[in-house]
């Protein structure tokens, strides 16, 4: 028989667990994303979203502790997400994973709100740690990923506004790398959910921001962007 001193108890540990709300649409890595965090017994997952919309609604229904959100969701990014989490839940941790290993992915997360960044590749070595970076109030990048983004933007030799790219938005970066690696216009509305006369009008812009003449030339400037960041 339980007594109201060991309920109590209970009630007490469980408030020092963590729960989690794991936000990823691919199904195999969120998986092993969950095992991982379960298999520590300060961490429960209470929640698996695929999309940013679900996401929302189970934050509103389970009132987590935390999030884990993966940077390129379908439909609203992984950053809108995150910006609307702080506008409702100004204060709930936000953990972003991401397939992109450069610092100015990384920037726009912190930018939208983001506590920490997590590259794919480093997420099932280090993310304990960075939850629990998180949790304490601290911003968690990887070492490798800080050295890059101190390099990139504390340490830069151009001028502020020098990389004319910072004047997109995080969906138009997102295409233009889209279209750097090859990907048309329908491809890109297919994988990203939406409209391709929403993607031509994103390529419009990043047209009008970076100052070319044509869609050619939006191409030719996002393979060499992709490129560049790659070497």
């Amino acid at each position: 028989m339980r007594t109201g001193l060991s309920r109590e108890k209970d009630r007490d540990e469980s408030r020092d667990i963590i729960r989690i709300l794991v936000v990823d649409d691919h199904p195999l890595f969120r998986h092993g994303l969950v095992q991982l965090l379960n298999s520590d017994q300060s961490f429960s997952v209470v929640g698996e979203a695929s999309s940013a919309p679900e996401a929302l609604t189970l934050v509103r229904e389970l009132n987590p502790t935390m999030l884990i959100v993966d940077l390129g969701l379908k439909g609203p990014s992984g950053l809108e997400l995150t910006k609307s989490l702080r506008a409702e839940f100004p204060k709930m941790p936000v953990l972003i994973l991401s397939m992109h290993d450069e610092p100015t992915y990384a920037v726009r997360s912190l930018r939208a709100g983001a506590n920490g960044y997590v590259t794919k590749e480093e997420a099932l070595s280090s993310v304990l740690v960075a939850v629990r970076e998180v949790i304490a109030g601290r911003t968690y990048l990887s070492p490798v990923m800080a050295s890059d983004v101190i390099a990139n933007v504390v340490l830069a030799k151009h001028e502020p506004g020098a990389d004319p790219t910072n004047q997109l938005t995080d969906r138009e970066i997102e295409i233009l790398e889209r279209i750097g690696k090859g990907e048309e216009v329908k491809a890109i509305a297919r994988a990203l959910h939406l409209s391709p006369k929403t993607v031509e009008t994103h390529r419009a812009h990043i047209k009008e921001k970076l100052k070319l003449a044509n869609a050619r030339q939006v191409a030719r400037y996002a393979v060499q962007w992709v490129s560049a960041r790659n070497l």
